[in-house]
């Protein structure tokens, strides 16, 4: 918008200087010119008188010599009554020229060699006309043209430039408010939630911060709203928790009994960490730096660990791949092992006792895959499926699930797809990027095998 205005703004002083610039520089080139024709004339009057008394040519020599011309000043008086013609001065037009000018009676001017002339016709006493040369050089016409042109087109320039000076401070009192209006949104959508924009500049840019900083309160109320109603609901579960804990005390000993008072105990710690973190006054915004995340390997061993107790308990056949040594990942501990519980809970949610499942992990040198697949029937439709994971809200399905895996991968700037999968069900793909920039789909390849992970699948 600033350069724009500023190129307008010298786009309009142009025109204008050009408009008034060159009329005036083709003014001041014709007064140039009249003033040296004016001169020579008054050079042709002065000798006229002479000429009326005498036609001695000692006489007019004196006369043109005073007049301090007899450079460019020639004298020519036609023969009479026996008496020669008469020629003073360095003759420069034409015989022809004079002679016209002696026949109508009337000067002109004509061009010749390094200027013009003057011939101006003088009547003299014996009735005779006498044509009087005034000689005026090329620089004597343009004298101060060129000064004059320089002088117009300075000014011309210091117009052009202090209309982009002025141009530049308007525009400078528009983009600013526009900069610190787009500042502010993007702080906003990073999460800084006390971004705020000054009601400053121009009448529209003004209502637009008004209307900024109104949508930004309103964002906070909502957001404390929303983290109050978690920590109510969270709150809410305490109380049917405590039954079951008590509950899982009378189950005795056993690998089930303990896996349910794990399991119990783990919710327990799961309601309270959600607690903790909707009534924390600022939410997470910041990406974990160098060193922060978690092995994903050793999460996936842990939770399949949890996960391989129930499966036995259906029959299922599970299989485990690329865990053997450390996978690090810009992922907290607890945000993955929540996203593989919500697809191992499908798994074991929309699937029939018996069908197996599979989490393969592939380490690439920008990224890291999660593969999480089954033999069940499938997915129909998987682009609902991740409607459903954005919150949409469809009927069968509170999206919770999807929607913990999707925030997880987009919160390193990768994706989650879902497949089918070399089972003969469903895929569940997590692309985990490492350097945080956006996916890159073709010519991965395992850090261990060194091998396409796609080609490796599909071979498993």
């Amino acid at each position: 918008m600033r350069w724009a205005l500023v190129k307008v703004c010298v786009a309009v002083t142009a025109m204008v200087v050009v408009a008034f610039a060159v009329p005036l520089g083709l003014v001041i080139r014709e007064m140039a010119r009249d003033r040296a024709f004016s001169n020579a004339e008054r050079e042709a009057a002065a000798v006229a008188p002479a000429l009326s008394i005498t036609t001695d040519r000692d006489q007019l020599e004196r006369v043109v010599a005073a007049a301090g011309s007899d450079a460019g000043l020639a004298v020519h008086i036609p023969a009479s009554g026996g008496t020669a013609a008469v020629d003073l001065g360095r003759q420069r037009a034409t015989a022809t020229d004079i002679e016209a000018v002696r026949r109508l009676g009337r000067a002109s001017t004509t061009e010749v060699s390094g200027g013009s002339t003057l011939l101006q016709p003088v009547a003299i006493g014996s009735g005779q006309i006498a044509v009087v040369e005034v000689y005026v050089p090329e620089s004597e016409v343009t004298n101060g043209v060129g000064l004059a042109w320089a002088v117009l087109a300075g000014v011309g320039v210091a117009l052009v430039v202090g209309s982009v000076a002025v141009a530049d401070r308007l525009g400078v009192r528009m983009v600013e408010p526009a900069q610190r209006l787009v500042e502010g949104a993007r702080e906003l959508g990073e999460g800084k939630l006390g971004a705020r924009v000054p009601e400053e500049g121009p009448a529209e840019l003004r209502l637009a911060a008004v209307a900024f900083n109104s949508m930004a309160d309103q964002v906070v109320q909502l957001l404390a709203n929303e983290r109050e109603l978690a920590a109510d609901l969270s709150h809410r579960l305490r109380t049917p928790l405590t039954v079951l804990r008590l509950n899982t005390a009378s189950l005795g000993d056993g690998p089930a009994a303990d896996q349910t008072r794990a399991a119990v105990a783990q919710l327990e710690h799961e309601v309270d960490t959600i607690i903790r973190t909707a009534r924390e006054a600022k939410p997470r915004t910041t990406v974990p730096g160098p060193g922060a995340g978690c092995d994903a390997a050793e999460v996936v061993r842990e939770r399949m660990a949890f996960w391989s107790a129930l499966a036995e308990d259906e029959g299922r056949k599970v299989r485990v791949a690329g865990v053997e040594g450390p996978v690090r990942i810009p992922v907290a501990r607890a945000d993955l092992a929540a996203a593989l519980d919500a697809l191992l809970g499908n798994v074991f949610r929309h699937t029939p006792e018996g069908t197996a499942f599979a989490v393969d992990v592939h380490n690439g040198d920008d990224a890291v895959i999660v593969l999480v697949s089954d033999a069940g029937p499938g997915i129909i439709d998987p682009e609902a499926a991740m409607a459903r994971g954005r919150g949409s809200g469809n009927a069968g399905s509170t999206g919770l699930g999807l929607d913990i895996v999707r925030r997880l991968a987009e919160s390193t700037g990768g994706d989650v797809r879902i497949g089918s999968s070399v089972l003969g069900g469903t895929e569940v793909r997590i692309w985990i990027q490492l350097d945080g920039r956006a996916p890159v789909r073709r010519g991965h390849r395992d850090r261990r095998t060194g091998t396409p992970w796609r080609r490796r699948h599909s071979g498993t």
